[in-house]
C-alpha cells in the first residue's frame, strides 16, 4: 500500500480514477435504464403476438457496439476500484526513477494498458452474449433461462476459486510490493508492460466471476455493484484467499441447488 499521507500528485491521480468510476458507473446507469424500457416494449410485442413463433433477433453493428461499449463500461466500474492501490504505489514508486513529465506519462500508460486489457475481456464476453442470445439462453434481462447454463456458469465459477491458478493470480492483485518487485520495468515503456501484466493477473483472478453476470442478470446493477464490491474486499481483507474460497463454496452449493431442482 502507498504510504500516507499522500503527495499532491497521487491525490490528483486518485480524484481523477474516483472520477471515471462513477462516470462509468453513470452511464451504467443510463444505459440499463435505456435497456430495461426497450425490454419493456419487447415484452409488450410479444404478448401481443404469442402465436407467432420469435427466433432471436439478429444483432445490427449498432447493436454489437453498444453491447461493447456496455461490457467495456461495466469493466472499469467493476474493476478500477480494486487496482486504486496498485496505481498509487506505482506513482509513489515512479517518483525515485523519473521526472514528473515521463513518470506522468509512465502511469498513464500503465492505467490504459490495464484498461485495454479488461477492455479486450469486454470484446469476448461481447461475443459470449450474442452466441448466448442466438441460442435464446437468455431473457430480456441478460440472465439466463437456462438452469443448465446457470449451473454450469456457478460451478466453473465456485470450483476457480479453489484452484491454484486462482491463488497465485490473487496474490499479486493483493500484494502491489511484491508484484512491483517482480514485474518492475524502467522508463515510459515500462509502464505499458507493467498495465499489461498487472491487469493480465487481475483478469486471471476474476474471469469466473463475471461471468456469474449471466446468472443474476447482466443489466441488474445490484449484482453488478455487488460483485464489483466483493473483488474489492477480496483483494483488500487480511484474509481475502478465505474469503474467496468461502464464496467458492457458495457458489458450489447454489449451482448443485440448480442441477438438483
Amino acid at each position: 500500500m502507498p504510504h500516507w499521507p499522500l503527495q499532491r500528485e497521487q491525490w490528483l491521480s486518485l480524484l481523477c480514477l474516483l472520477a471515471l468510476t462513477a462516470l462509468a458507473w453513470a452511464i451504467l446507469l443510463r444505459m440499463a435504464a435505456d435497456m430495461a424500457s426497450m425490454a419493456g416494449m419487447a415484452s409488450m410485442a410479444g404478448m401481443a403476438a404469442m402465436s407467432v413463433s420469435v427466433s432471436p433477433t439478429p444483432w445490427g453493428p449498432n447493436d454489437a457496439l453498444l453491447m461493447l461499449a456496455m461490457w467495456a463500461v461495466m469493466m472499469i466500474g467493476m474493476m478500477l476500484p480494486s487496482a486504486l492501490p496498485m496505481f498509487l504505489l506505482y506513482q509513489q514508486m515512479l517518483r525515485k526513477y523519473l521526472d514528473p513529465p515521463a513518470r506522468q506519462l509512465a502511469l498513464l500508460l500503465f492505467g490504459l494498458a490495464y484498461l485495454l486489457l479488461w477492455g479486450a475481456f469486454g470484446l469476448l464476453a461481447t461475443a459470449l452474449q450474442w452466441s448466448l442470445e442466438q441460442l435464446a439462453l437468455l431473457d430480456p434481462q441478460l440472465r439466463s433461462n437456462s438452469r443448465w447454463l446457470g449451473a454450469a456458469l456457478l460451478l466453473t465459477a465456485g470450483i476457480y476459486q479453489w484452484l491454484p491458478s486462482k491463488a497465485a493470480c490473487l496474490a499479486h492483485c493483493r500484494g502491489p510490493v511484491l508484484f512491483l518487485m517482480g514485474h518492475w520495468r524502467p522508463g515510459i515503456a515500462g509502464g505499458w508492460r507493467m498495465g499489461l501484466a498487472h491487469a493480465a493477473y487481475c483478469l486471471g483472478c476474476c474471469w469466473a466471476l463475471m461471468g456469474l453476470l449471466f446468472v443474476v442478470g447482466v443489466m441488474n446493477l445490484l449484482w453488478v455493484a455487488a460483485i464489483g464490491v466483493y473483488v474489492l474486499l477480496e483483494k483488500t481483507l487480511p484474509q481475502g484467499l478465505w474469503l474467496g474460497r468461502c464464496a467458492g463454496l457458495l457458489m458450489l452449493a447454489a449451482g448443485a441447488a440448480l442441477l438438483l431442482a
